[in-house]
Formats: structure tokens, C-alpha cells, sequence
């Protein structure tokens, strides 16, 4: 059996959410007239428009602007690049939920919602600041 995994991703207008990615510095290209792939690290995402992802699902896209069906969570490798990578997310459109901080002493990480209102978390961890176990 193949481990890769495609996630499959909802979106209202593919080719805006393609530029929005693209332009806070993840890798998206469109994949026919309907969908785009969006590559972070080895992790691929599918754009669908709403009504294909209904098509194939045979239920209802979540209504992200009262609830939250997932969170991505990316790992970066510094703060500074949770700050820079926050900074873009603002100027490309995206809204931010969670400012960057210092979680638990060891973490500095941020959340946003991209323009469809998916929510996504960049987190940085500090590893030599980590608690024992």
C-alpha cells in the first residue's frame, strides 16, 4: 500500500487561494481548469472548488467563518521566520487568529486562516529548551 497522502481542500475561488499560497511562499500550481496542487515539504494539497469537493465527498463543506474543521500545522525553523512568515500571511490577505508567542517556555509559534478561513499554525520548537521527560 503507497503512504503518501493527498489532502483535499475546499475553496471558493481556486485560482485566488493559488496566489494567496504562492504568495506567502508555499509551492502552487494549477492542475487543469478546476484544481491546484499545493506542495509543503512532502505533504501535497488538492484545491478543489466547494461544489466539486461536495461532488466527491457527498456532504456539505464545512462553514469556516463559525467553526474549524482542521488545522495544518507547519513546523519553521526559527521565530524570526514565524515572523516573517505572519507578516506575509497579512500582506497576501489571510487573517491572523493567533499573534506569534512563546508557548510553554520552548514553542514560538502563530495561527492564521487562509482566504477560505482554513486555519494553518506555524510552529517553531526550541528543542534545547524543552522540558525533560
Amino acid at each position: 500500500m503507497s503512504q503518501e497522502i493527498w489532502i483535499n481542500l475546499p475553496v471558493k475561488d481556486v485560482k485566488r487561494s493559488t496566489a494567496f499560497f504562492n504568495e506567502i511562499g508555499f509551492h502552487a500550481v494549477s492542475v487543469g481548469n478546476e484544481r491546484a496542487k499545493l506542495a509543503i515539504g512532502q505533504t501535497t494539497i488538492l484545491l478543489f472548488p466547494d461544489a466539486a469537493f461536495e461532488k466527491f465527498t457527498g456532504s456539505k463543506t464545512a462553514d469556516t467563518s463559525h467553526s474549524a474543521e482542521v488545522i495544518f500545522s507547519i513546523g519553521a525553523e526559527s521565530r524570526e521566520e514565524v515572523d516573517a512568515f505572519i507578516q506575509k500571511v497579512e500582506f497576501a490577505g489571510g487573517s491572523i487568529f493567533g499573534k506569534p508567542s512563546e508557548i510553554d517556555g520552548w514553542m514560538y509559534g502563530a495561527g492564521f486562516a487562509d482566504l477560505d478561513g482554513h486555519r494553518w499554525n506555524l510552529l517553531y520548537m526550541d528543542e534545547s529548551r524543552m522540558p525533560p521527560s
